[in-house]
Formats: C-alpha cells, structure tokens, sequence
C-alpha cells in the first residue's frame, strides 16, 4: 500500500463505536473516546484499527458555529495500524464538514495550492467518512473530510524539526515568509499570525536556526468563500472576499521581485488545480478562477 498521503486517491473510511458523545463533545478539555476507524485495502480486504478520538479547534469546534467539531485521531505504538496505510502517523487530524461538505473539498485544494508553491507546506487527503454510530441501525451518509499531514512529519520530510517560539514575523527566514504571505494575500486569507502562532506552525534546521513559516486552516478564505468565515473586525474589510496583505512592511518592492516571478511560473498550474478537479461545480470554478485573477 502506498503511504497516506502518496496519493491523492479519495479514500473511504469508517469510524464506528459510541459516537454521539465525542461529537456533542465541544469543551475545552476534551475527552478521548475509544472508536474503530476502518478502510478497505487494495485487496478489498478490511482494515480495522482502534483509536482514540477528541475533538479539537476553537471556532469549528464551538456549538452552533459548525456540524461537526475538527477530530484528532490517535494511534496505539503497537496494533493494527503498523501494518496499514497509516503506519507512519501517531495522530492525525481529521477536519469535518462545517455547514457542508463542499468547503471541505474548496480547503483541500488550497492545500494543494501551497503545495505546487513549496514541499515546506502541509500535505493533505481527500478523505469520504462515514459515522457508524453503535446506537443506531445504520450508518450515516458519507460525506468529506480532510485528514493532514502532522507538523513534524512535515518538518522531517523537509529535514527539520518543528520548534515552538514566540517571535516576530521579521525573525523568520525572510524569502519564505515573503512567499507565505503572498500565498495568504492570493487565497485572500487574513487568519493567521507568526506572532500568535495562529494558523501558522514553524520549522527550522535545528532548534536555534531561524526558522520558517508553514500556513494552515484555510477555511476563512475568500477563496472558499464559507457561509460562516468572518474577517477580524479591526481589519475594517467589507467582505471576506477583499484582499488585505499581512506580512510586515518592506518599502523596496524589489525585494518581492522573486516572489512575484515564483507565482507568475506557477500560473497555469494553480488554475489547473480548479480546472481539473471534477468534483466542483461549475459556478464555483469560474468565480475562482476570476478571483485568482484579481490577484
């Protein structure tokens, strides 16, 4: 089998047991629940793997703002899943449908975005759920969910490790971070902060080297353009939709020269992304696309 995020396959999982708790489960401290996640081998053969399963998040995980609360997935050191598609993770986590799953489709291809931009970006897989409740006679409707990559299995495959520190955006190498922020200001994303570590992680050569800001949780986009996303009130912005650069203030505009020209190269291929992804409706494809031209 190949490994989880090898392939941009959508793969079909089920997560059975006692469910309804772990989803009403929307406190700050989350409890783990005991479930079975399964899937279906290239032999038809079923994999079942016990995990531990908590919800996590703060917006998506808040009664009312989401159907679902964001999981984190645990495995045992020992078990099943060594021997499956999973066998490098120790927890994953799964994002779920917030008012429908077509946002989630919308936010695995952001992810692809950053990735044709940088292998230092998060990877992520199409995943089909479907809840299988013991309560109840019969499984629930499938629907989307992303499962991603963990940050230092995305730093090992970048030769790095993961670090945790409290510094400005300058302190970060610069070239990637100009690239980051680019990237958020083409999505049309104003959710993030290096100085918050707020939907930003940092990976460095080793702890002391200056290290290098990764995006994630793209859902309050313009590019997605969510029902539910909101921009932060200080911002003054009439709508997701309206783009605001975020990075820190550099008065020579030379020093973007390389950055402009990476995303110049990358054209075709980012609008490829959209193009050849058949499970978006049409609307939705040429209302992005004219976006990314407003870029």
């Amino acid at each position: 089998e190949k490994g989880l995020f090898e392939t941009s396959e959508v793969l079909h999982l089920t997560l059975s047991g006692n469910l309804r708790p772990l989803l009403n489960n929307r406190v700050e401290e989350p409890v783990n629940y005991a479930l079975t996640l399964s899937y279906s081998r290239p032999d038809s053969s079923i994999c079942a793997i016990p995990v531990d399963v908590r919800t996590r998040g703060h917006f998506r995980r808040l009664q009312g703002n989401c159907n679902y609360p964001p999981l984190m997935i645990r495995f045992t050191k020992e078990g099943p899943h060594v021997n499956s598609i999973f066998r490098e993770q120790q927890k994953l986590k799964l994002v779920m449908p917030c008012v429908g799953d077509k946002y989630v489709i919308r936010e695995w291809l952001v992810y692809q975005l950053y990735n044709l931009v940088t292998p230092k970006s998060f990877r992520a897989r199409l995943v089909s759920v479907t809840l299988k409740d013991d309560k109840s006679k019969k499984p629930g409707t499938p629907f989307y969910g992303i499962l991603l990559e963990e940050a230092d299995q995305m730093a090992a495959r970048n030769r790095m490790v993961e670090v945790e520190r409290q510094l400005g955006p300058q302190q970060t190498q610069r070239e990637d971070f100009l690239m980051m922020a680019t990237f958020e200001y083409l999505i049309g994303n104003t959710d993030w902060s290096v100085q918050y570590l707020q939907n930003i992680k940092l990976i460095a050569v080793d702890s002391t080297a200056t290290p290098i800001a990764v995006p994630y949780d793209f859902d309050h986009a313009g590019i997605m353009d969510a029902p539910y996303a909101q921009t932060a009130e200080e911002l003054l912005m009439r709508s997701i939709r309206q783009r605001r650069y975020r990075g820190y203030c550099i008065q020579n505009m030379k020093q973007y020269e390389g950055v402009v020209a990476k995303y110049n190269l990358l054209k075709n291929d980012l609008y490829a992304v959209y193009t050849n992804c058949e499970l978006l409706d049409e609307k939705y494809v040429k209302s992005t696309l004219s976006f990314l031209d407003a870029f």
